[in-house]
């Protein structure tokens, strides 16, 4: 008898566990935000943050083929526009959280004059290769759109290094593999390796928006959190790594 009501025992608490963990899909450049957004609410709220960094093409594309995740943090509205067609987010749910700004770096002690208009010749002003990203994720598509309004693209997309997301992008150049980049400021700040050479003209690509929302068939606890990462305490974190926060 003693054994039956260990069995039931058991059947009581798991659900209630699974219940209390929840797991957040989050483009790469969110990854030390999220991170410390994550510990906080699992600190306050007592629901476990489980939390997996990539390309939000990859995580979009995971996502769409049944991958167990909550809640999608996108680094552009192309990939949650993807997931919206596929009808796998929670139309009602999504919400854009912050902003960004694109930089072009260079590994620390190797910085060099630049400017960011089309009588100045980037190509010629660096020697080697440089880093962005696959044209499937955000920061490809954002770095070939501020490359080509200046007139730069079609010299240097022979010498381009495709990472597959922009945390790799970033150590390519902190290794210094990479002549220069182009990552998220967010990214950069995060680095004591790399200079900012210069930030691109919000006019020379489309806005870097971080929409997040729901996941179709996600958990009750999701749904705190998401609204917690609009709250003013996610908002400080957003803030502290250098995201522009949507109010």
């Amino acid at each position: 008898m003693r054994r039956i009501f260990t069995l039931i025992g058991l059947l009581l608490v798991v659900p209630v566990w699974a219940a209390d963990q929840i797991t957040v899909f989050a483009a790469a450049s969110t990854t030390n935000a999220i991170q410390d957004i994550a510990a906080l609410y699992q600190k306050e709220k007592g629901v476990e943050v489980k939390t997996s960094f990539a390309a939000a093409s990859a995580l979009a594309k995971q996502i769409e083929q049944g991958a167990p995740a909550d809640v999608f943090i996108s680094a552009d509205l192309k990939w949650m526009d993807y997931l919206d067609g596929k009808d796998k987010i929670v139309k009602t749910s999504r919400r854009n959280l912050m902003g960004n700004q694109l930089v072009l770096i260079a590994p620390k002690g190797k910085a060099f004059p630049v400017k960011l208009e089309k009588s100045f010749d980037l190509p010629g002003a660096f020697e080697g290769r440089w880093c962005s990203c696959v044209q499937s994720v955000p920061i490809g598509q954002y770095s070939q759109q501020a490359l080509t309004a200046l007139g730069w693209w079609a010299a240097l997309e022979p010498r381009l290094a495709a990472a597959p997301d922009v945390r790799s992008a970033l150590a390519f150049v902190e290794r210094g593999e990479c002549a220069v980049g182009i990552v998220y400021a967010t990214d950069a700040k995060v680095s004591d390796k790399v200079e900012v050479l210069a930030t691109f003209p919000s006019d020379s690509h489309s806005p870097v928006l971080y929409p997040a929302a729901l996941v179709q068939g996600a958990k009750p606890a999701a749904k705190g959190f998401l609204e917690f990462l609009a709250s003013s305490q996610a908002a400080a974190i957003f803030s502290r790594y250098g995201f522009t926060v949507i109010k």
